[in-house]
This record gives structure tokens, sequence and C-alpha cells, in this order.
């Protein structure tokens, strides 16, 4: 990988990724930042929750263009797959280039790409005292991914730059001109276990093998939810086959779909057998369902030690009921752009602590009406299931526009630089312009980048020629702004 084009680059990338920066953990790759800065001798600052900043001056006859910000964020997703005992928080990714040479991937676990190639850029051009370009800000946020922390906290009045290229778009030759707002809700059930009837047994099921991925990127290829299939078996086992659920988990990331989920469940001793039969009938269903989406899909079952306590039967119920009927993926596909998503919910994670259930949903839309609607659907079906709600990580969409400055040049200088117009296009993942924007009115915004295939699932991989064609636009960009 530190071989291929451009050289400077991608032995950023390979740095980056030697760097544990799973969400959450900001102090090391936030470090690492900072003194990569310093080290150049440019003017580099840390907020309090880990950004850091770094300026660098204008080029020679440059010192009165706008000065210009170069975004993107640390930190990154961390999905592996069944098979891997990778430790986000200790081991260095494993990146490789992909046997056929067009593609840089990772040995079993996200590649880090999203947005490690945006971040790698903004690295090179930082180093490089051959570039042409206005006065640099580069500007690189913690968190994103779980909840867009560090651009939240981004007080007016920090950066100084009239035009911002946040550099964590996935499809070269598309420029992204909106973006889709999200919030989280938190459903809780809360309740007092009851005791296991004499003579049952435990069985634990698990749905694994599923391909996952980026919840607003990927929630168009209809790819199955390991938490909404492992929910709908239980239905069954549950009406049918006197199960009873005593733990269900499923997912750890609320903006990646669920690749996995796994519950316990009491069932009579004598009904073993045809429980078992009826999660292979059920694995058959969802392979027949998802022929040409999933061709991994896995329900299993084992018998496990048996428990003394369970959920309470209404509670399960409830729970069951609530997670079935939820809504999942496309909601609403975009009137302007049709080929576009507008609007979707993903049942992200089920994790239980205690005595207490939690399901996170993430609910993304472009319009903030429209996101609004289907919240208060994901808020209804779990309060009439008698769960307590709470919506947090709430961050608005950046409203599109066709008309910013930024979007007619770049569209000119890809035009004469590639032979073809690019894309105009509204994301439904959710980017940092939106927020930064509240504290920015005037910033003229655009994002675009290489094409990353599959983020935030192990299937991640990045296209080295449009890194390069990706790189080659910043710089020249950066030259005629």
């Amino acid at each position: 990988m530190r071989n291929l084009e451009p050289k400077a680059l991608w032995e950023n990338f390979y740095h980056i990724t030697q760097v544990p920066r799973p969400s959450g953990k900001r102090k090391e790759i936030s470090d690492f930042m900072a003194n990569y800065g310093r080290s150049l001798g440019l003017e580099t600052t840390q907020d309090a929750i880990g950004n850091v900043l770094i300026r660098k001056p204008a080029s020679a006859g440059y010192e009165n263009h706008p000065c210009v910000i170069l975004q993107g964020h640390m930190d990154m997703v961390p999905q592996k797959t069944d098979e891997s005992q990778h430790d986000f928080e200790k081991d260095p990714i494993r990146a490789y280039v992909e046997d056929n040479g067009e593609w840089v991937t990772a040995d079993g676990t996200t590649l880090g790409a999203d947005n490690g190639i945006g971040v790698a850029t903004a690295m090179t051009i930082l180093a490089d005292k051959n570039a042409v370009h206005p006065p640099l800000e580069a500007f690189f946020t913690v968190d994103e991914e779980t909840g867009m922390f560090g651009a939240n906290a981004l007080e007016a009045g920090v950066l100084k730059g009239q035009v911002m290229l946040n550099l964590d778009s996935e499809i070269e030759g598309e420029l992204y001109t909106g973006c889709a707002g999200g919030v989280d809700t938190v459903a809780r059930f809360d309740f007092t276990p009851v005791a296991v009837e004499e003579g049952d047994i435990a069985i634990k099921v698990s749905v694994s093998g599923l391909k996952g991925g980026h919840s607003g990127c990927d929630i168009q290829l209809q790819r199955a939810n390991a938490n909404k299939l492992l929910f709908r078996f239980l239905k069954e086992a549950v009406s049918e086959y006197e199960a009873r659920l005593v733990s269900a988990q499923g997912g750890d990331m609320r903006n990646a779909i669920p690749r996995n989920a796994e519950a316990v469940v009491t069932i009579p001793q004598e009904g073993k057998d045809e429980f078992m039969a009826l999660v292979d009938e059920w694995e058959d269903r969802f392979i027949k369902e998802y022929d040409g989406v999933e061709d991994n899909i896995h329900l299993a079952a084992e018998q496990v030690a048996c428990p003394k306590e369970e959920m309470p039967e209404d509670v399960q119920d409830f729970l069951i009921h609530a997670i079935v009927i939820c809504p999942q993926g496309v909601y609403r596909m975009m009137i302007e752009m049709p080929d576009s998503v507008e609007t979707s919910n993903n049942v992200g994670v089920i994790r239980m602590d205690g005595n207490c259930v939690e399901v996170v949903c993430l609910t993304r839309s472009n319009v903030d009406s429209h996101k609004e609607e289907l919240r208060e659907i994901v808020h209804s079906v779990f309060s009439l299931a008698g769960a307590s709600i709470e919506f947090v990580n709430d961050y608005p969409g950046w409203n599109l526009s066709l008309k910013r400055p930024i979007v007619s040049l770049m569209k000119q200088i890809y035009q004469r630089e590639f032979g073809n117009e690019p894309s105009l296009k509204a994301i439904h993942a959710g980017l940092e312009c939106g927020i930064i924007g509240q504290n920015y009115p005037n910033l003229d915004m655009i994002s675009f980048g290489p094409t990353i295939e599959h983020p935030h699932s192990p299937d991640e991989r990045v296209n080295i020629a449009t890194v390069q064609k990706f790189y080659h636009y910043v710089t020249t960009i950066l030259k005629e702004l």
C-alpha cells in the first residue's frame, strides 16, 4: 500500500491505520494529528474535546485569496468479521492491496478509509512545500461516527476560512451539496426478572454472516438487519413453541446495519427437537428472502446452561412486537432526485444490561420535518410497548443548494480535468457540514471524496485509481480558489 501513488498520501494513510481510533478513543489519534502539525512547524491547536486545527500560510501570490478549510474526522467505525480477533482499542488496522490491484481493504475489519483517506489527503497538502494554495485551515474532528461530537463542540469564531472542502464522501465524481440530518431514539425496557419454569432448558439462537454496511450510504441496498431477523424468529418461537426470552443483543453501532444478533430463550425440554427444526426452517426462509442480496446468512441454535431467571412474559411480548413492527430501511425517496434516499430508519443496537433492555434506532432524513415524522413513528411504536424513550444526538441536515459559488467552480474544474461533468447529489449519510454551518452560516461548503465501498462494514474498501484522481482534483481546486 505504501508504494501506491500519490506516495505521500498513502504513506500518511498507512500511519493513520497504525493508530487505534475507534469512535470514543480520542486521545491517541488527536495527539498524533496535533504532533504531525507541530512537526511541520505549523500553527496547531487542540480544543478541550480533542479536535485539531492546523493552519498553513498561503503560497506566494495567494496571500489575499479566500482562506480554505480542509475538513475531515479522525475516528472510524469498528466492525469486524465473526472470525476476527482484532482489538480496535489496541491493534493497528491490517490494510493491504487486493489481488486485482484496484482496491485497498483490511484483513477482517473495517478499513477506516472513512474518513482516513480524507484526513491523509489534508495531511499531504499540509506537508507539501511545493503545493500551490490559498491560506489553509485543516480541521480534524473527533467522534463523528457516534454523534458528531467534535463538530458540535466547535465554537463560532474559531475557523477563519470562507470556503470549506469536506473530504468525507464516498463516490468519486459526485459532489454533495446537501446531507441528511439524524436523531437517535433510545427505547428502554426495565423489568424485574421472574423464575425460569422447572424442567425448562436454555437455547442460544444467533443470526450471523450478514453483510451489514453504512446505515446511510447502504440503506437502499435492502441488506438484512440481524436484529429484525432475530426478532421475527422469536415472535413465532414465543407464540407457538412456548419459548421465553432470557436475554437479547445485536449490533454495536447505531449507524451500521447490524450483522450479528443473538438471544437466549428457555423452552420445555420435550420441545427441543421441534425448536431446532424451527430454526432450520427459518434459516431457509431468510436465505430465500435475501437471495441475491445476502450470501452467507446463518441462523443457528445451541443448548447452553440454563439460567435461574428470565424476562416477565408481558415485557418479553412488548419488546418482541415493538422490534418486529419498528420501521427498518428506506421510508421515503427524494422527489427532486428519485434515485436518492430521503428518509430512513435503522434498528441499530439491542443491548441488555442487568434488568434493562435498550433498543437504539438512528433515523435519518434530508428533510427535517420528515425526520421528525419518522422519529415520532418510532417513538409511538416503543411508547405503546411501554418503553421509556429518549432522543439523543439530534443533528441537522445540510439543506440542498446548487447555487453555491464553490459548486460552479468545481463543476468547471472537473469537466476540464476529467472530460465529463460531475453529478450533484444530496447524500443520505450525515455530514458535519450541517452542524458546522449552524455557527458559520456564510461558509461556502461542498463535500466530495474517492470511491469507498461498504464503509461501516468489514467489506470496506477504497478504490486506488479514484484516490489518485481525488488528490489531483483537490490540489487543482486549491490552485484556482
